[in-house]
């Protein structure tokens, strides 16, 4: 993946994105996602601070000067005025505002602990836009089978694989396309790169083990340009992850109801399969996914409509009839 932040951005702006990718360990993606928020943030307000013309076009303002002269001029005021900015202006929905508020978060509290640049951070009291939180789509385990079923074609092993192992590990795209050859142990087991290069090992069960080694049978040795990658692009390189996203979603189409399901909803419907039907423990979940926190996880113990039905009518007191009522008498006025 491109390192977007590492052109155009001023030396104090590089030394907060290096600081998070060599220090904090986040991923490329991670930082690029810094770099933009920041960029939009500091084009509004060198406008708004009257550093260059109201009438400039966004995309014409440069961020390769932000520095601490005008960095140590920015109020918490300053800061929810370019909130109401990305709403109204941008039409920012809340999770997207909050996702630029963690950036604004981590960037000033960098400066203020970490690089003493500043005594006191400005945007310390600053609240987090409310999100609503949905419920995780995810394919129910009739679907799950139609999928699977649906694998057809010259790359019908790897296909079959690549499902599978989403289906019953919950891995991320990026990290299902990261996988190498010496990452699979005869032990049965996985290693997995996750987010911020953080490592966790998965149990390869039976259904896992077999297909692998289905795919491995068929899986080309000759001319192959990354030979440790397992799984394969027409061209015989490591699959992108556009290339897992177009396998995935030419197998949703055929599902019905699944059609506008999304790569990221397989993880979700390994989650909540291991969770509901397989009776996996939320902490083991947690591990499995890795997240880095309870809280993450805590999402997949939502019930399903079946479960709440049925939990209503095994109520002992389910069957109870009210009583006949009686006419009331009727009475002079």
């Amino acid at each position: 993946m491109k390192k977007e932040y590492s052109q155009a951005s001023s030396p104090l702006l590089r030394e907060f994105f290096g600081y998070m990718e060599v220090v904090k360990g986040r991923s490329t993606g991670t930082v690029n996602e810094y770099f933009v928020d920041l960029r939009t943030f500091f084009r509004y307000i060198k406008k708004a601070k009257g550093y260059v013309s109201p009438s400039l076009p966004d995309e014409e303002i440069g961020i390769d000067d932000v520095g601490m002269d005008l960095i140590e001029g920015i109020t918490l005021l300053d800061v929810y005025e370019y909130f109401g900015y990305t709403k109204s202006e941008r039409d920012n929905i809340s999770s997207t505002r909050a996702r630029k508020t963690t950036s604004l978060r981590v960037f000033f509290r960098y400066l203020t602990d970490i690089s003493h640049r500043l005594e006191v951070n400005p945007i310390q009291g600053l609240d987090t836009p409310k999100t609503k939180k949905a419920l995780p789509k995810y394919l129910t385990l009739e679907q799950s089978l139609e999928l699977l079923n649906a694998v057809s074609g010259d790359f019908a092993a790897r296909d079959y694989c690549m499902l599978t192992l989403f289906l019953n590990c919950g891995l991320r795209r990026a990290e299902l396309a990261g996988i190498n050859l010496s990452d699979i142990s005869s032990e049965h087991t996985l290693r997995v790169v996750g987010k911020g290069n953080k490592e966790r090992m998965l149990y390869l069960n039976d259904a896992c083990w077999n297909a692998i080694q289905a795919y491995l049978e068929v899986r080309p040795r000759d001319g192959v340009r990354d030979r440790e990658a397992l799984f394969l692009s027409a061209r015989k390189q490591r699959i992108t992850l556009q290339g897992v996203h177009y396998v995935v979603k030419q197998y949703l189409a055929k599902v019905p109801g699944a059609e506008n399901l999304s790569t990221h909803k397989l993880r979700h419907t390994a989650a909540t399969l291991m969770y509901q039907q397989g009776g996996t423990d939320i902490r083991v979940l947690k591990d499995i996914l890795g997240h880095e926190n309870l809280g993450t996880t805590e999402i997949y113990t939502h019930l399903s409509t079946k479960q709440l039905r049925e939990a209503a009518e095994n109520n002992p007191l389910s069957s109870v009839k009210p009583p006949k009522t009686t006419k009331q008498p009727e009475t002079d006025d």
